[in-house]
């Protein structure tokens, strides 16, 4: 495979509870669209969104957990093969804000150490804020994350967040470059809703709208045009 024909995708995984904004920001990121109807996820919902970083190509895989606890046992599944997430909570909301370690322990007990980012959420509700300025800068520095806050209303710093992850997590690729490590290669392969008709043809890098296959480094390959997913949001 020649340089031009790989490609670098990231799957982001944005955990929190419920109503902080999850679904409303990757919408927001990937559509331009803003609904203020507060409909809970069951499971998961995805989308996806194409970047440029460092003039390289980037596919931002973005996944929307389900924060109630109910559906506990069909998201944790999905956290396996992140490769980056969003810690939210939502600036009217303290028990939200409260429960970020959790919800960080989760995702490390599957993913391990992978970029994070903590981001608190519907800053323009600050006249009823639950939660002090300070509260959140400290937490963010317990633990060791960078603090944005977001308006998803008002597409408020949305875009940085998700920039920032993928220059995170290009970097670390970069590192492992330069040391010369090489990562474990086997492929992951996770169902997405997969719709009758769509089957995942057991090769490497050869892909159908119902699955997706990643390899831990982000590395995608591809060969036809006709094999690729049909983008499932507007850039």
């Amino acid at each position: 495979m020649r340089d031009e024909e790989m490609e670098v995708a990231v799957k982001v995984v944005i955990v929190g509870n419920g109503a902080v904004g999850k679904s409303s920001m990757i919408q927001r990121y990937c559509r331009g669209t803003f609904t203020k109807e507060y409909k809970k996820t069951i499971g998961v919902d995805f989308l996806e969104r194409m970047i440029e970083v460092y003039d390289d190509p980037v596919r931002l895989m973005l996944w929307d957990t389900a924060g109630q606890e109910e559906f506990d046992a069909i998201t944790k599944a999905y956290y396996r093969g992140a490769q980056a997430c969003v810690l939210t909570f939502s600036t009217v909301d303290r028990a939200s804000f409260q429960a970020v370690r959790h919800w960080k322990k989760k995702v490390e007990d599957e993913c391990g150490s992978i970029p994070m980012v903590l981001v608190q959420n519907k800053i323009d509700l600050i006249d009823r804020a639950t939660i002090d300025a300070e509260e959140a800068e400290a937490l963010a520095r317990e633990l060791k994350v960078r603090l944005y806050r977001t308006s998803v209303k008002e597409d408020l710093n949305v875009s940085q967040v998700f920039t920032y992850l993928a220059e995170r997590y290009l970097a670390e690729m970069r590192s492992w470059e330069e040391e010369e490590f090489d990562p474990p290669r086997p492929v992951i392969t996770t169902s997405i809703f997969a719709s009758p008709g769509y089957k995942f043809h057991g090769k490497p890098g050869y892909y159908d709208t119902g699955i997706i296959s990643l390899h831990p480094t982000g590395k995608r390959r591809f060969q036809k045009k006709k094999h690729l997913w049909k983008n499932l949001c507007v850039t």
